[in-house]
């Protein structure tokens, strides 16, 4: 039997993952708009804190079983990487993370609507990734791959042709670390649900 789900997001690329990984999942925007955490002392909590209303907003909607939730975010260098909202604003991230190191955190949340049972963490996924040259960051600009991206790039794994390392969970950095995420389901999530 699959294990049913309510994911709290409009993410396409989050429902792939979870539909991939056994979940029968019905998705349902949560509505909630996403406050700039640059200036957050502590990033994953403030992650976690924005997963947490996800989740909430959508069992105010109505809707009944486990909900998760997750917002994802990156940093290079200091600076904070959303989606970005143009190409421009795409070219720009890109130009950040060629040659460089950057960090990949999600904060996720489990919410049991039968009796409000809740379970959130923040997961961490190290990235290193070769120089690009000016021609590879327009191509990729014209492929529209950035599109809905948390930092513009989306992770070709495990054959990226730009990343020299990885530390930390491949699906992490699509949107949901698959393997944390499992497990809690498996340890926390199946009773009396």
């Amino acid at each position: 039997m699959k294990r049913q789900l309510i994911l709290a997001s409009g993410s396409v690329y989050r429902l792939q993952l979870l539909e991939e990984q056994g979940y029968a999942v019905q998705a349902v925007a949560s509505g909630v708009a996403e406050p700039d955490l640059s200036g957050t002392a502590d990033l994953g909590a403030g992650l976690i804190y924005l997963a947490h209303l996800k989740a909430r907003a959508v069992a105010e909607k109505g809707h009944q079983g486990i909900i998760l939730a997750a917002d994802t975010l990156s940093h290079v260098n200091g600076q904070l990487l959303g989606k970005p909202e143009s190409r421009e604003a795409a070219r720009r991230m890109l130009q950040l993370l060629s040659g460089n190191k950057h960090m990949v955190l999600t904060g996720w949340c489990f919410l049991r609507t039968s009796d409000g049972l809740s379970f959130s963490g923040v997961e961490s996924t190290s990235i290193e990734m070769r120089r690009w040259s000016d021609q590879e960051v327009e191509a990729y600009l014209d492929s529209g791959e950035w599109e809905g991206k948390c930092g513009a790039y989306g992770l070709q794994w495990p054959n990226d042709p730009f990343v020299t390392a990885l530390d930390g969970s491949p699906s992490n950095v699509i949107g949901l670390p698959l393997e944390t995420l499992d497990r809690v389901w498996t340890e926390f999530m199946t009773d009396s649900i």
